[in-house]
């Protein structure tokens, strides 16, 4: 790990160094974030970290820290730690990545404009905070070409990249088998969430989403965050999807699986549509087209809806007249990293060219170039949600879909199956399989 992360921080000077000559800006100024009070209270929030102070280094809870990096220089890490009784004050760093910085120490906000450097005016700010550019005199503050440069590139990962989101995946894994074994027990959502924070070892702060456990119809909510308390009773359990994910030193894991809780037509339906998924992942190659993927995974769903017995139209026409959309509503995946649905899925060159996702297909998140060091999800799905379905009624092709068949699996609410996948020059990486969840 720590030999990748030294090559990792080395990737990052050459790009900074590469932007700032091309922009004529001396450093950037990267702000890890702020705390933010609740409305009329006196507490604030969950903190979240600037994505870009936690692609250079793991500090992922410490509010009011800047970075200062120029890709020439060893970059300067500014580390807040206030005298403060009322809350834990973040001890001094000694992990991997401290050698890689000169670290300087912030009691006060007050000292921030003596610890950075004199001249700030040909300087950018990366902040969410845009008041901190105007008292700190910093000329710029998140430039769109600065921005639009780090987004680009930030969606080819380095090797110590891969390392943290392959023990997120890991990590996550362990928290699906849990899940599974809490489902087949009978417990409630909120049941078999809180046995999957415990195996993850980490919050509902920490992880990078907030985790859907939906059983049975609640499934056909694509969010589904409600988690109800009460045990179902297991005479009316039929199904079980998760998605959750977690997080290790700053980049996310995002993993779905769905379950039957009896051996029945619609166990069947998961294992075909695992089948079409795995199948589509071996379709993945570096030059295509992301969106192809997609595409071809709208014909996988009309195979299954024909085998299955829900509609009686050939394939181009399910796909073109939309009947798909109607059971696969969402897009095939997105990109992954230091955020769950991570930058750059629209933009095709790092001055920031806008690619969006074909009229029909509007939900999808990426259009990119599939290159070598990406890593995105693959995550098709196949739902019986009513409101769609209502709207499919009304429609000619109503009369080619099979209503008593869509009716009985309507308690199910759907299917969904993700892994994270990286891709390689002639090969990918299934994160998700290899960390033995199938």
């Amino acid at each position: 790990m720590q030999n990748n992360y030294k090559n990792h921080i080395a990737v990052l000077q050459e790009r900074t160094a590469t932007l700032l000559k091309r922009e004529a800006v001396d450093a950037l100024i990267i702000h890890s974030g702020q705390l933010r009070m609740a409305f009329l209270d006196d507490h604030a929030y969950p903190f979240k970290v600037n994505p870009h102070f936690k692609h250079w280094l793991p500090l992922v809870n410490n509010p009011n820290c800047f970075l200062v990096v120029n890709g020439l220089d060893k970059p300067k890490l500014i580390f807040y730690r206030p005298e403060d009784f009322w809350h834990k004050v973040p001890d001094e760093p000694t992990d991997f990545w401290v050698d890689s910085f000169d670290i300087v120490y912030m009691q006060t906000q007050d000292q921030l404009a003596y610890l950075l450097p004199d001249d700030r005016g040909d300087m950018a700010l990366i902040s969410e905070n845009s008041e901190l550019a105007d008292t700190l005199s910093i000329g710029q503050y998140n430039p769109q070409a600065i921005l639009d440069f780090l987004h680009f590139h930030r969606s080819v990962k380095t090797a110590y990249e891969l390392d943290c989101m392959r023990q997120a995946t890991a990590l996550a894994v362990t928290g699906h088998h849990a899940a599974r074994e809490a489902f087949y027990e009978g417990g409630s959502e909120f049941d078999i969430n809180q046995r999957y924070l415990a195996t993850v070892r980490q919050s509902d702060n920490e992880i990078p989403y907030s985790n859907i456990v939906a059983l049975n119809e609640s499934a056909a909510i694509l969010h589904y965050t409600a988690l109800q308390k009460a045990p179902r009773n297991t005479d009316d359990l039929k199904s079980f999807l998760i998605d959750a994910g977690a997080e290790v030193n700053g980049y996310a894991a995002d993993i779905t699986r769905t379950y039957s809780y009896r051996e029945d037509e619609f166990s069947e339906l998961i294992g075909a549509l695992n089948e079409q998924q795995l199948k589509l992942c071996d379709q993945i190659k570096v030059g295509m087209p992301y969106q192809d993927l997609h595409i071809d995974m709208h014909f996988r769903i009309g195979i299954l809806l024909q085998e299955f017995g829900f509609i009686d139209m050939s394939l181009d026409e399910a796909v073109e007249s939309g009947v798909t959309s109607t059971f696969y509503p969402h897009g095939l995946g997105h990109f992954l990293g230091l955020q769950v649905h991570d930058v750059a899925g629209f933009m095709q060159d790092e001055k920031g060219t806008h690619r969006s996702a074909p009229s029909a297909h509007t939900h999808l998140r990426c259009t990119r170039m599939i290159e070598r060091g990406q890593v995105f999800t693959i995550e098709p799905g196949l739902y019986f949600i009513p409101s769609l379905l209502a709207k499919l009624k009304s429609r000619a092709e109503a009369k080619l879909v099979n209503w008593d068949k869509v009716e009985a699996f309507l308690p199910y609410g759907g299917v969904r199956i993700e892994d994270n996948i990286i891709v390689h020059q002639g090969h990918t990486e299934n994160m998700t399989r290899d960390a033995g969840l199938n």
